[in-house]
């Protein structure tokens, strides 16, 4: 009986575990991960079937500049995520 008093006494005086962040945070974090893989997915392609033929749609608009900012955009989000403050 003493031991099992003691062992409700020791869960009672352990704190609680907290998350790191708040709810908001990791739905941001996620929002921007998703962006991340947005961009990655509109970078790839473009190749060509054969080696030895050049294909130029790998130097497209989508490729070139859109891919990379959003992927940049994504990344700036995830930072946001992080140093976003807790109410």
């Amino acid at each position: 009986m003493k031991n099992n008093n003691n062992n409700k006494e020791q869960a009672q005086a352990q704190p609680k575990q907290e998350f790191l962040f708040d709810g908001i945070n990791y739905k941001i974090l996620l929002i921007g991960i998703a962006v991340i893989a947005v961009g990655f997915i509109l970078m790839s392609g473009g190749g060509s079937k054969d080696p030895n033929v050049f294909n130029e749609d790998i130097f497209s608009f989508r490729r070139i500049r859109l891919a990379p900012t959003t992927v940049l955009i994504g990344f700036g989000i995830t930072i946001y995520s992080i140093f976003k403050k807790s109410k």
